[in-house]
Protein backbone atom coordinates (compact mmCIF):
# COMPACT_ATOMS: atom_id res chain seq x y z
CA UNK A 1 0.00 0.00 0.00
CA UNK A 2 1.98 3.47 -0.72
CA UNK A 3 2.41 5.59 1.43
CA UNK A 4 0.32 8.56 2.04
CA UNK A 5 2.41 11.90 2.06
CA UNK A 6 1.52 14.39 4.96
CA UNK A 7 -0.63 17.71 3.73
CA UNK A 8 1.81 20.34 2.78
CA UNK A 9 2.30 23.53 5.14
CA UNK A 10 3.22 26.94 5.05
CA UNK A 11 7.58 27.57 5.94
CA UNK A 12 7.30 28.30 9.68
CA UNK A 13 7.80 31.86 10.63
CA UNK A 14 10.84 32.57 12.98
CA UNK A 15 9.37 36.09 13.77
CA UNK A 16 5.81 34.80 14.96
CA UNK A 17 5.91 35.81 18.34
CA UNK A 18 1.66 36.71 18.98
CA UNK A 19 -1.07 34.11 18.25
CA UNK A 20 -3.97 35.56 16.45
CA UNK A 21 -6.69 34.99 18.91
CA UNK A 22 -8.57 32.44 16.57
CA UNK A 23 -5.66 29.91 17.69
CA UNK A 24 -6.52 27.73 20.94
CA UNK A 25 -5.58 25.28 23.20
CA UNK A 26 -2.43 23.55 21.99
CA UNK A 27 -1.82 25.59 18.85
CA UNK A 28 -2.01 28.74 20.72
CA UNK A 29 0.91 27.25 23.28
CA UNK A 30 2.52 25.72 20.59
CA UNK A 31 3.05 29.19 18.60
CA UNK A 32 3.96 31.25 22.02
CA UNK A 33 6.61 28.35 22.29
CA UNK A 34 8.13 29.25 18.99
CA UNK A 35 7.68 25.65 17.77
CA UNK A 36 5.23 26.56 15.03
CA UNK A 37 4.39 29.56 13.30
CA UNK A 38 0.90 31.22 12.96
CA UNK A 39 0.55 30.77 9.69
CA UNK A 40 1.25 26.71 10.23
CA UNK A 41 -1.05 26.38 13.27
CA UNK A 42 -3.96 28.10 11.81
CA UNK A 43 -3.93 25.66 8.60
CA UNK A 44 -3.39 22.76 11.14
CA UNK A 45 -6.64 23.82 12.73
CA UNK A 46 -8.24 24.49 9.74
CA UNK A 47 -7.06 20.99 8.97
CA UNK A 48 -8.18 19.34 12.12
CA UNK A 49 -11.89 20.97 12.07
CA UNK A 50 -12.58 19.80 8.22
CA UNK A 51 -11.67 15.82 9.54
CA UNK A 52 -13.33 16.27 12.73
CA UNK A 53 -9.82 15.35 14.21
CA UNK A 54 -8.28 16.80 16.93
CA UNK A 55 -5.47 19.59 16.41
CA UNK A 56 -2.61 17.35 18.13
CA UNK A 57 -3.88 14.83 15.82
CA UNK A 58 -3.29 16.39 12.61
CA UNK A 59 0.06 17.77 14.12
CA UNK A 60 1.18 14.35 14.44
CA UNK A 61 0.07 13.32 11.45
CA UNK A 62 1.60 15.97 9.66
CA UNK A 63 4.73 15.45 11.17
CA UNK A 64 5.54 18.97 11.82
CA UNK A 65 7.12 17.53 15.39
CA UNK A 66 8.09 14.85 17.34
CA UNK A 67 6.13 13.26 20.12
CA UNK A 68 8.68 14.23 22.17
CA UNK A 69 9.04 17.65 21.51
CA UNK A 70 5.11 18.13 21.05
CA UNK A 71 5.09 16.39 25.23
CA UNK A 72 7.70 18.12 26.32
CA UNK A 73 7.07 21.81 24.88
CA UNK A 74 3.23 21.14 26.70
CA UNK A 75 4.92 20.09 30.24
CA UNK A 76 7.30 23.16 30.42
CA UNK A 77 4.61 25.70 29.08
CA UNK A 78 1.63 24.69 30.99
CA UNK A 79 3.18 23.08 34.01
CA UNK A 80 1.85 19.77 33.86
CA UNK A 81 3.71 16.49 34.95
CA UNK A 82 5.48 14.37 32.13
CA UNK A 83 5.22 10.53 32.36
CA UNK A 84 6.83 7.76 30.35
CA UNK A 85 3.63 5.34 29.60
CA UNK A 86 6.31 2.64 29.18
CA UNK A 87 6.71 2.68 32.46
CA UNK A 88 3.98 1.69 33.84
CA UNK A 89 1.91 -1.44 34.17
CA UNK A 90 -0.86 -1.98 31.87
CA UNK A 91 -2.12 -4.21 35.01
CA UNK A 92 -2.14 -1.67 37.49
CA UNK A 93 -4.26 0.88 35.42
CA UNK A 94 -8.10 1.39 36.75
CA UNK A 95 -10.59 -0.34 34.37
CA UNK A 96 -14.05 0.14 33.84
CA UNK A 97 -14.25 3.55 34.30
CA UNK A 98 -14.48 5.54 31.40
CA UNK A 99 -16.23 3.76 28.19
CA UNK A 100 -13.78 2.48 25.64
CA UNK A 101 -15.18 5.07 23.13
CA UNK A 102 -14.94 7.94 25.15
CA UNK A 103 -11.07 7.01 25.90
CA UNK A 104 -10.82 6.58 21.40
CA UNK A 105 -12.34 9.57 20.79
CA UNK A 106 -10.11 11.86 23.43
CA UNK A 107 -6.95 9.57 23.86
CA UNK A 108 -7.04 9.02 27.44
CA UNK A 109 -6.14 6.79 29.62
CA UNK A 110 -6.71 6.02 33.08
CA UNK A 111 -3.48 5.88 35.48
CA UNK A 112 -5.03 5.48 38.86
CA UNK A 113 -7.71 7.13 41.40
CA UNK A 114 -7.10 8.82 44.66
CA UNK A 115 -10.38 10.26 46.26
CA UNK A 116 -12.45 12.23 44.40
CA UNK A 117 -9.74 12.12 41.46
CA UNK A 118 -8.75 10.59 38.76
CA UNK A 119 -5.21 11.01 36.97
CA UNK A 120 -5.19 10.76 32.74
CA UNK A 121 -2.57 10.26 30.81
CA UNK A 122 -3.14 12.21 27.67
CA UNK A 123 -0.97 13.99 24.76
CA UNK A 124 -3.45 17.32 24.69
CA UNK A 125 -4.26 18.84 28.30
CA UNK A 126 -5.83 21.83 26.90
CA UNK A 127 -9.01 19.86 25.60
CA UNK A 128 -11.50 21.61 27.70
CA UNK A 129 -14.51 19.51 26.07
CA UNK A 130 -13.02 15.92 27.38
CA UNK A 131 -12.35 17.34 30.68
CA UNK A 132 -15.64 18.37 31.01
CA UNK A 133 -17.17 14.73 29.31
CA UNK A 134 -14.79 12.56 31.89
CA UNK A 135 -16.21 14.52 34.72
CA UNK A 136 -20.01 14.44 33.95
CA UNK A 137 -19.03 10.16 33.03
CA UNK A 138 -17.15 9.46 36.16
CA UNK A 139 -18.23 12.06 38.92
CA UNK A 140 -14.22 12.62 39.53
CA UNK A 141 -12.02 15.48 39.06
CA UNK A 142 -9.92 14.84 35.85
CA UNK A 143 -5.90 15.71 36.56
CA UNK A 144 -3.62 15.59 33.38
CA UNK A 145 -0.94 13.76 33.20
CA UNK A 146 1.37 14.34 29.56
CA UNK A 147 3.02 11.36 27.96
CA UNK A 148 4.06 11.12 24.47
CA UNK A 149 1.78 10.63 21.64
CA UNK A 150 2.80 7.30 20.08
CA UNK A 151 2.92 5.71 23.55
CA UNK A 152 -0.76 6.29 24.30
CA UNK A 153 -1.78 5.80 20.99
CA UNK A 154 0.00 2.08 21.25
CA UNK A 155 -1.73 1.47 24.98
CA UNK A 156 -4.98 2.52 23.85
CA UNK A 157 -4.69 0.01 21.10
CA UNK A 158 -4.03 -2.30 22.83
CA UNK A 159 -6.57 -1.79 24.93
CA UNK A 160 -9.03 -1.32 22.22
CA UNK A 161 -7.82 -4.89 20.81
CA UNK A 162 -8.54 -5.99 24.64
CA UNK A 163 -11.67 -4.95 24.53
CA UNK A 164 -12.79 -6.26 21.48
CA UNK A 165 -11.65 -10.10 22.54
CA UNK A 166 -13.86 -9.29 25.35
CA UNK A 167 -16.64 -9.03 23.37
CA UNK A 168 -16.09 -11.33 20.72
CA UNK A 169 -16.04 -13.96 23.38
CA UNK A 170 -19.23 -12.85 24.82
CA UNK A 171 -20.60 -13.29 21.42
CA UNK A 172 -19.10 -16.47 21.04
CA UNK A 173 -20.94 -19.81 21.57
CA UNK A 174 -18.77 -20.74 24.65
CA UNK A 175 -20.78 -17.77 26.54
CA UNK A 176 -24.31 -18.65 27.15
CA UNK A 177 -26.71 -18.24 29.15
CA UNK A 178 -28.56 -21.40 31.09
CA UNK A 179 -31.76 -21.02 32.32
CA UNK A 180 -33.96 -23.17 35.77
CA UNK A 181 -36.14 -25.18 35.08
CA UNK A 182 -39.02 -23.32 36.90
CA UNK A 183 -42.57 -23.64 35.61
CA UNK A 184 -43.44 -20.19 34.25
CA UNK A 185 -45.29 -19.09 31.57
CA UNK A 186 -44.03 -18.72 27.81
CA UNK A 187 -43.15 -15.43 26.48
CA UNK A 188 -45.04 -14.28 23.02
CA UNK A 189 -43.79 -14.08 19.90
CA UNK A 190 -43.38 -10.67 19.97
CA UNK A 191 -42.34 -9.78 23.07
CA UNK A 192 -39.28 -12.68 21.96
CA UNK A 193 -38.40 -11.15 18.94
CA UNK A 194 -38.32 -7.64 20.90
CA UNK A 195 -36.18 -9.06 23.81
CA UNK A 196 -33.87 -10.65 21.23
CA UNK A 197 -32.42 -6.82 20.30
CA UNK A 198 -28.54 -7.66 20.05
CA UNK A 199 -27.94 -4.06 21.51
CA UNK A 200 -29.95 -4.66 24.71
CA UNK A 201 -28.45 -8.52 24.65
CA UNK A 202 -24.99 -7.13 24.33
CA UNK A 203 -25.67 -4.61 27.26
CA UNK A 204 -27.00 -7.01 29.62
CA UNK A 205 -23.91 -9.56 29.18
CA UNK A 206 -21.33 -6.53 29.28
CA UNK A 207 -22.47 -5.43 32.50
CA UNK A 208 -22.64 -8.91 34.22
CA UNK A 209 -18.94 -9.77 32.66
CA UNK A 210 -18.38 -6.72 34.10
CA UNK A 211 -20.07 -6.83 37.74
CA UNK A 212 -17.66 -10.27 37.78
CA UNK A 213 -14.24 -8.28 36.89
CA UNK A 214 -15.08 -5.61 39.44
CA UNK A 215 -15.94 -8.16 42.15
CA UNK A 216 -19.38 -6.71 42.70
CA UNK A 217 -22.23 -8.68 44.64
CA UNK A 218 -25.05 -7.50 43.30
CA UNK A 219 -26.48 -5.42 40.31
CA UNK A 220 -29.37 -2.96 40.20
CA UNK A 221 -30.97 -1.83 36.82
CA UNK A 222 -33.12 1.37 38.01
CA UNK A 223 -36.16 2.90 35.55
CA UNK A 224 -36.60 6.78 36.61
CA UNK A 225 -38.94 9.38 35.15
CA UNK A 226 -36.01 10.99 33.33
CA UNK A 227 -32.87 8.74 33.97
CA UNK A 228 -31.84 4.71 33.66
CA UNK A 229 -29.19 3.93 35.47
CA UNK A 230 -26.78 1.15 36.72
CA UNK A 231 -25.40 0.49 40.06
CA UNK A 232 -23.22 -2.10 41.67
CA UNK A 233 -22.66 -2.99 44.85
CA UNK A 234 -18.64 -3.54 45.38
CA UNK A 235 -17.31 -3.96 48.78
CA UNK A 236 -20.66 -3.46 50.46
CA UNK A 237 -21.27 0.07 48.67
CA UNK A 238 -23.54 0.69 45.53
CA UNK A 239 -21.43 2.91 42.68
CA UNK A 240 -23.16 4.33 39.16
CA UNK A 241 -21.54 2.70 36.81
CA UNK A 242 -23.95 3.17 33.95
CA UNK A 243 -26.74 5.43 32.44
CA UNK A 244 -27.91 3.58 29.60
CA UNK A 245 -31.00 4.83 27.13
CA UNK A 246 -34.15 5.35 29.05
CA UNK A 247 -35.96 3.71 25.81
CA UNK A 248 -34.36 0.06 26.89
CA UNK A 249 -35.95 -0.10 29.98
CA UNK A 250 -38.50 -2.42 28.93
CA UNK A 251 -36.49 -4.60 26.73
CA UNK A 252 -34.34 -5.24 28.93
CA UNK A 253 -36.09 -6.17 31.67
CA UNK A 254 -38.48 -8.32 29.30
CA UNK A 255 -34.88 -9.89 28.35
CA UNK A 256 -33.82 -10.71 32.03
CA UNK A 257 -37.03 -12.43 32.76
CA UNK A 258 -36.91 -14.69 29.80
CA UNK A 259 -33.68 -15.60 30.76
CA UNK A 260 -34.89 -15.85 34.14
CA UNK A 261 -37.55 -17.72 33.26
CA UNK A 262 -39.85 -15.40 34.57
CA UNK A 263 -43.79 -14.18 33.48
CA UNK A 264 -42.58 -11.49 31.19
CA UNK A 265 -46.46 -10.32 30.41
CA UNK A 266 -46.73 -9.99 34.21
CA UNK A 267 -45.51 -6.65 35.34
CA UNK A 268 -47.83 -5.92 38.45
CA UNK A 269 -45.87 -8.11 41.04
CA UNK A 270 -43.10 -8.79 42.29
CA UNK A 271 -41.21 -11.39 40.79
CA UNK A 272 -37.62 -13.67 41.66
CA UNK A 273 -35.80 -16.29 39.50
CA UNK A 274 -32.46 -17.88 38.67
CA UNK A 275 -30.54 -17.50 35.88
CA UNK A 276 -26.57 -19.07 34.88
CA UNK A 277 -23.80 -17.54 32.81
CA UNK A 278 -21.75 -20.65 31.42
CA UNK A 279 -18.04 -19.94 30.02
CA UNK A 280 -16.86 -23.41 28.52
CA UNK A 281 -17.06 -25.68 31.59
CA UNK A 282 -17.55 -22.78 34.21
CA UNK A 283 -20.62 -21.41 35.26
CA UNK A 284 -22.15 -18.38 37.48
CA UNK A 285 -25.17 -18.33 39.31
CA UNK A 286 -27.58 -15.22 39.29
CA UNK A 287 -30.47 -14.82 41.38
CA UNK A 288 -32.86 -12.26 40.12
CA UNK A 289 -35.67 -10.49 41.38
CA UNK A 290 -37.83 -7.80 39.93
CA UNK A 291 -39.98 -4.93 41.57
CA UNK A 292 -42.57 -2.85 39.61
CA UNK A 293 -41.87 0.78 40.46
CA UNK A 294 -43.82 4.57 39.67
CA UNK A 295 -41.42 3.90 36.28
CA UNK A 296 -40.89 0.76 35.51
CA UNK A 297 -39.41 -2.69 37.10
CA UNK A 298 -36.64 -2.25 38.95
CA UNK A 299 -34.31 -5.69 39.05
CA UNK A 300 -31.69 -6.61 40.65
CA UNK A 301 -29.28 -9.17 40.10
CA UNK A 302 -27.37 -11.11 42.73
CA UNK A 303 -24.22 -13.14 41.71
CA UNK A 304 -24.00 -16.45 44.01
CA UNK A 305 -20.19 -17.45 43.98
CA UNK A 306 -19.89 -21.03 44.73
CA UNK A 307 -16.46 -20.48 45.45
CA UNK A 308 -17.15 -17.90 49.11
CA UNK A 309 -18.35 -21.38 50.62
CA UNK A 310 -14.85 -22.59 50.29
CA UNK A 311 -12.50 -20.15 51.15
CA UNK A 312 -12.00 -21.26 54.71
CA UNK A 313 -12.52 -19.64 57.95
CA UNK A 314 -9.21 -17.65 58.47
CA UNK A 315 -10.56 -16.18 54.51
CA UNK A 316 -13.64 -14.72 56.63
CA UNK A 317 -12.07 -13.38 59.19
CA UNK A 318 -12.59 -15.53 62.63
CA UNK A 319 -9.77 -14.84 64.47
CA UNK A 320 -8.31 -17.88 66.44
CA UNK A 321 -10.55 -17.74 69.63
CA UNK A 322 -13.60 -17.06 67.51
CA UNK A 323 -12.82 -19.87 65.24
CA UNK A 324 -11.65 -22.55 67.78
CA UNK A 325 -15.37 -21.84 69.80
CA UNK A 326 -16.91 -22.54 66.28
CA UNK A 327 -15.50 -25.80 65.09
CA UNK A 328 -15.91 -27.21 68.54
CA UNK A 329 -19.59 -26.35 68.39
CA UNK A 330 -19.70 -27.86 64.61
CA UNK A 331 -18.35 -30.96 65.38
CA UNK A 332 -20.50 -31.83 67.95
CA UNK A 333 -22.69 -34.83 67.24
CA UNK A 334 -26.11 -32.39 68.09
CA UNK A 335 -26.75 -29.30 69.32
CA UNK A 336 -27.43 -26.32 67.55
CA UNK A 337 -25.18 -23.64 66.11
CA UNK A 338 -26.70 -20.17 65.33
CA UNK A 339 -26.05 -17.46 63.32
CA UNK A 340 -27.13 -14.42 64.03
CA UNK A 341 -27.11 -10.34 62.00
CA UNK A 342 -28.52 -8.00 59.79
CA UNK A 343 -29.52 -8.39 56.23
CA UNK A 344 -26.38 -8.02 54.11
CA UNK A 345 -23.66 -9.51 57.33
CA UNK A 346 -22.54 -12.72 55.54
CA UNK A 347 -24.45 -15.07 57.60
CA UNK A 348 -24.95 -17.39 54.82
CA UNK A 349 -21.38 -17.46 53.45
CA UNK A 350 -20.58 -18.56 57.28
CA UNK A 351 -23.03 -21.52 57.01
CA UNK A 352 -22.13 -22.83 53.54
CA UNK A 353 -18.47 -22.82 54.95
CA UNK A 354 -19.34 -24.97 58.01
CA UNK A 355 -21.44 -27.04 55.75
CA UNK A 356 -18.02 -27.30 53.56
CA UNK A 357 -16.29 -28.44 57.01
CA UNK A 358 -18.52 -30.94 57.62
CA UNK A 359 -19.25 -32.68 54.07
CA UNK A 360 -17.57 -35.91 54.59
CA UNK A 361 -18.94 -39.00 52.51
CA UNK A 362 -20.30 -40.42 56.01
CA UNK A 363 -22.68 -37.39 56.82
CA UNK A 364 -26.01 -36.94 55.25
CA UNK A 365 -26.66 -33.17 55.27
CA UNK A 366 -29.58 -31.79 54.56
CA UNK A 367 -30.64 -27.94 53.79
CA UNK A 368 -34.02 -26.31 53.47
CA UNK A 369 -33.23 -22.47 52.36
CA UNK A 370 -35.47 -19.17 50.96
CA UNK A 371 -33.30 -20.05 48.45
CA UNK A 372 -30.41 -22.09 47.73
CA UNK A 373 -27.85 -19.43 47.02
CA UNK A 374 -25.18 -21.77 46.60
CA UNK A 375 -25.02 -25.31 44.99
CA UNK A 376 -23.09 -27.76 46.96
CA UNK A 377 -22.17 -31.26 45.87
CA UNK A 378 -23.07 -34.01 48.03
CA UNK A 379 -25.42 -32.00 50.01
CA UNK A 380 -29.25 -32.51 50.10
CA UNK A 381 -30.32 -28.76 49.80
CA UNK A 382 -33.96 -28.12 49.34
CA UNK A 383 -36.15 -24.59 48.35
CA UNK A 384 -39.25 -23.42 50.28
CA UNK A 385 -42.05 -23.02 48.10
CA UNK A 386 -44.85 -21.13 50.00
CA UNK A 387 -47.20 -21.15 46.99
CA UNK A 388 -47.03 -25.10 47.18
CA UNK A 389 -47.21 -25.57 50.80
CA UNK A 390 -43.25 -26.31 51.57
CA UNK A 391 -42.22 -23.90 54.39
CA UNK A 392 -39.62 -24.01 56.63
CA UNK A 393 -41.60 -26.56 59.29
CA UNK A 394 -43.10 -28.96 56.65
CA UNK A 395 -39.82 -29.37 55.04
CA UNK A 396 -37.76 -29.70 58.60
CA UNK A 397 -40.19 -32.50 59.52
CA UNK A 398 -39.56 -34.24 56.32
CA UNK A 399 -35.66 -34.03 57.13
CA UNK A 400 -36.46 -35.94 60.28
CA UNK A 401 -37.52 -38.53 58.40
CA UNK A 402 -34.62 -38.92 56.18
CA UNK A 403 -32.25 -39.90 58.84
CA UNK A 404 -29.99 -36.80 58.92
CA UNK A 405 -26.74 -36.30 60.63
CA UNK A 406 -26.77 -32.31 59.86
CA UNK A 407 -29.73 -30.04 59.52
CA UNK A 408 -29.52 -26.50 57.95
CA UNK A 409 -32.61 -24.18 58.39
CA UNK A 410 -31.80 -20.78 56.49
CA UNK A 411 -33.59 -18.91 58.67
CA UNK A 412 -35.98 -19.41 62.14
CA UNK A 413 -38.93 -17.22 61.73
CA UNK A 414 -41.64 -18.49 63.85
CA UNK A 415 -42.10 -20.70 66.69
CA UNK A 416 -43.12 -23.85 64.95
CA UNK A 417 -39.76 -23.58 63.08
CA UNK A 418 -38.13 -23.23 66.02
CA UNK A 419 -39.66 -25.77 68.30
CA UNK A 420 -38.68 -28.47 65.56
CA UNK A 421 -35.25 -27.22 65.22
CA UNK A 422 -34.46 -27.40 68.76
CA UNK A 423 -36.28 -30.86 68.73
CA UNK A 424 -34.23 -32.03 66.06
CA UNK A 425 -31.21 -30.74 67.90
CA UNK A 426 -32.42 -32.40 71.18
CA UNK A 427 -32.76 -35.94 69.51
CA UNK A 428 -29.14 -36.72 67.99
CA UNK A 429 -28.96 -34.08 65.00
CA UNK A 430 -26.81 -31.44 64.32
CA UNK A 431 -28.69 -28.39 63.52
CA UNK A 432 -27.34 -25.23 61.88
CA UNK A 433 -29.33 -21.39 61.36
CA UNK A 434 -29.42 -17.86 61.28
CA UNK A 435 -31.87 -15.46 63.39
CA UNK A 436 -31.83 -11.72 62.55
CA UNK A 437 -30.54 -10.27 65.87
CA UNK A 438 -28.14 -7.38 66.76
CA UNK A 439 -25.61 -9.73 69.09
CA UNK A 440 -25.33 -13.04 70.09
CA UNK A 441 -26.61 -12.63 74.03
CA UNK A 442 -30.03 -10.44 72.33
CA UNK A 443 -31.04 -13.75 70.41
CA UNK A 444 -31.67 -16.09 73.37
CA UNK A 445 -34.21 -13.32 74.62
CA UNK A 446 -35.21 -13.15 70.72
CA UNK A 447 -35.85 -17.48 71.36
CA UNK A 448 -38.01 -16.87 74.66
CA UNK A 449 -39.92 -14.00 72.69
CA UNK A 450 -41.03 -16.05 70.48
CA UNK A 451 -42.43 -18.42 73.07
CA UNK A 452 -39.96 -21.31 72.81
CA UNK A 453 -39.44 -23.09 76.72
CA UNK A 454 -36.30 -21.62 78.34
CA UNK A 455 -35.38 -25.41 78.93
CA UNK A 456 -35.21 -26.24 75.42
CA UNK A 457 -32.87 -23.20 74.96
CA UNK A 458 -30.36 -24.46 77.53
CA UNK A 459 -30.14 -27.44 76.47
CA UNK A 460 -29.95 -27.62 72.67
CA UNK A 461 -27.87 -23.89 72.13
CA UNK A 462 -24.37 -24.85 71.85
CA UNK A 463 -23.10 -21.58 70.45
CA UNK A 464 -24.25 -18.73 69.04
CA UNK A 465 -22.40 -16.34 66.69
CA UNK A 466 -22.92 -12.52 65.81
CA UNK A 467 -21.29 -11.10 62.81
CA UNK A 468 -20.88 -7.72 60.61
CA UNK A 469 -18.91 -7.29 57.64
CA UNK A 470 -16.73 -4.02 57.36
CA UNK A 471 -14.41 -2.77 54.05
CA UNK A 472 -10.86 -4.39 54.40
CA UNK A 473 -8.12 -1.86 53.70
CA UNK A 474 -5.67 -1.92 50.50
CA UNK A 475 -2.53 -2.75 51.59
CA UNK A 476 -1.01 -0.82 48.58
CA UNK A 477 -2.23 2.76 49.50
CA UNK A 478 -2.81 2.53 53.14
CA UNK A 479 -1.47 5.31 55.37
CA UNK A 480 -0.84 5.71 59.32
CA UNK A 481 -3.48 7.70 60.91
CA UNK A 482 -3.24 10.22 63.88
CA UNK A 483 -6.50 9.91 65.66
CA UNK A 484 -6.92 12.14 68.81
CA UNK A 485 -6.44 10.17 71.91
CA UNK A 486 -10.21 10.99 73.02
CA UNK A 487 -11.74 9.58 70.20
CA UNK A 488 -9.86 6.47 70.66
CA UNK A 489 -10.67 6.08 74.40
CA UNK A 490 -14.35 6.95 73.14
CA UNK A 491 -14.53 4.36 70.81
CA UNK A 492 -13.41 1.41 73.42
CA UNK A 493 -9.52 1.87 73.25
CA UNK A 494 -8.55 1.07 76.79
CA UNK A 495 -5.12 3.16 78.43
CA UNK A 496 -3.10 0.01 78.24
CA UNK A 497 -3.89 -0.39 74.63
CA UNK A 498 -2.59 3.71 73.34
CA UNK A 499 0.77 2.10 74.20
CA UNK A 500 2.70 2.94 71.22
CA UNK A 501 2.75 0.05 69.87
CA UNK A 502 0.52 0.26 67.16
CA UNK A 503 -0.57 2.76 64.31
CA UNK A 504 -4.03 3.08 63.04
CA UNK A 505 -4.66 3.31 59.27
CA UNK A 506 -6.72 5.01 56.95
CA UNK A 507 -8.27 4.71 53.62
CA UNK A 508 -6.51 7.14 50.91
CA UNK A 509 -7.32 5.33 47.60
CA UNK A 510 -5.38 3.94 44.32
CA UNK A 511 -5.80 2.18 41.18
CA UNK A 512 -5.98 -1.45 42.72
CA UNK A 513 -8.73 -0.25 45.07
CA UNK A 514 -12.18 1.50 45.48
CA UNK A 515 -11.72 4.58 47.63
CA UNK A 516 -8.98 3.08 49.71
CA UNK A 517 -10.91 -0.14 50.35
CA UNK A 518 -10.37 -3.97 48.70
CA UNK A 519 -12.95 -6.66 49.95
CA UNK A 520 -14.33 -7.44 52.75
CA UNK A 521 -14.07 -9.58 56.12
CA UNK A 522 -15.99 -10.04 59.38
CA UNK A 523 -16.24 -9.12 62.56
CA UNK A 524 -17.16 -12.06 64.91
CA UNK A 525 -18.67 -12.49 68.38
CA UNK A 526 -18.70 -16.27 69.29
CA UNK A 527 -20.85 -17.11 72.22
CA UNK A 528 -20.49 -20.57 74.04
CA UNK A 529 -23.65 -21.46 76.26
CA UNK A 530 -21.71 -22.40 79.14
CA UNK A 531 -23.09 -23.52 82.18
CA UNK A 532 -23.44 -20.22 84.03
CA UNK A 533 -25.05 -19.08 80.88
CA UNK A 534 -27.62 -21.97 81.12
CA UNK A 535 -28.49 -20.82 84.41
CA UNK A 536 -29.37 -17.03 84.06
CA UNK A 537 -31.77 -18.94 80.70
CA UNK A 538 -33.34 -20.63 83.31
CA UNK A 539 -33.77 -18.12 85.28
CA UNK A 540 -35.27 -16.14 82.16
CA UNK A 541 -32.13 -13.07 82.67
CA UNK A 542 -32.13 -11.10 80.68
CA UNK A 543 -29.58 -9.97 77.09
CA UNK A 544 -27.65 -7.41 79.82
CA UNK A 545 -27.25 -10.55 82.16
CA UNK A 546 -26.01 -13.11 79.24
CA UNK A 547 -23.76 -10.33 77.73
CA UNK A 548 -21.85 -9.50 81.13
CA UNK A 549 -21.24 -13.25 82.16
CA UNK A 550 -20.16 -13.66 78.35
CA UNK A 551 -17.92 -11.23 79.23
CA UNK A 552 -16.36 -12.43 81.88
CA UNK A 553 -15.92 -15.77 80.21
CA UNK A 554 -14.00 -13.75 77.77
CA UNK A 555 -16.46 -13.65 75.03
CA UNK A 556 -15.22 -10.48 73.18
CA UNK A 557 -18.30 -8.14 71.48
CA UNK A 558 -18.97 -7.31 68.05
CA UNK A 559 -17.10 -3.94 68.78
CA UNK A 560 -13.91 -5.16 70.30
CA UNK A 561 -13.48 -7.67 67.98
CA UNK A 562 -13.49 -4.61 65.45
CA UNK A 563 -11.12 -2.41 67.52
CA UNK A 564 -8.58 -5.89 67.28
CA UNK A 565 -9.43 -5.76 63.37
CA UNK A 566 -7.71 -1.59 63.70
CA UNK A 567 -4.90 -2.47 66.06
CA UNK A 568 -4.15 -5.23 63.32
CA UNK A 569 -4.25 -2.68 60.57
CA UNK A 570 -7.27 -4.49 57.78
CA UNK A 571 -10.03 -1.85 58.26
CA UNK A 572 -10.45 1.41 59.91
CA UNK A 573 -11.86 2.68 62.94
CA UNK A 574 -14.70 4.69 61.15
CA UNK A 575 -15.73 1.39 59.34
CA UNK A 576 -15.51 -0.36 62.82
CA UNK A 577 -17.59 1.84 64.29
CA UNK A 578 -20.54 2.25 61.34
CA UNK A 579 -20.90 -1.73 61.69
CA UNK A 580 -20.87 -1.61 65.55
CA UNK A 581 -22.90 1.17 66.40
CA UNK A 582 -26.16 -0.32 67.35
Amino acid sequence: MASVAPPALPPADPLAETPPDTLTGAARVLVLAGQLSSSQAQALTRQARDKRASFVTELMDAKVMTPQALAHTLSQRLAIPLLDLDAVNPQLMPRGLLDAKLLAQYRVLPLSRRGGRLFLACADPTDLEAAERIKFATQLVPDWVLVEYDKLTRQLETQTASVAQTLEAIASTEFEFDVTDEEVSSPNEDTSVEVEDAPVVRFLQKMLIDAINMRASDLHFEPYEQIYRVRFRIDGELREISQPPLAIKDKLASRIKVISKLDIAEKRVPQDGRMKLRFGSKSIDFRVSTLPTLFGEKIVIRILDPSSAKLGIEALGYEKAEKDRLLVAVHRPYGMVLVTGPTGSGKTVSLYTCLNILNQPGSNISTVEDPAEINLPGINQVNVNEKAGLTFSIALKSFLRQDPDVIMVGEIRDLETADIAIKAAQTGHLVLSTLHTNDAPSTLTRLLNMGVAPFNIASSVLLITAQRLVRRLCETCKQPADYPTESLLDAGFTEADLDGSWKPYRAVGCSACNNGYRGRLGLYQAMPISEEIQRIILAQGGSLDIAAQARREGVRDLRQSGLLKVRLGVTTLEEVISATND
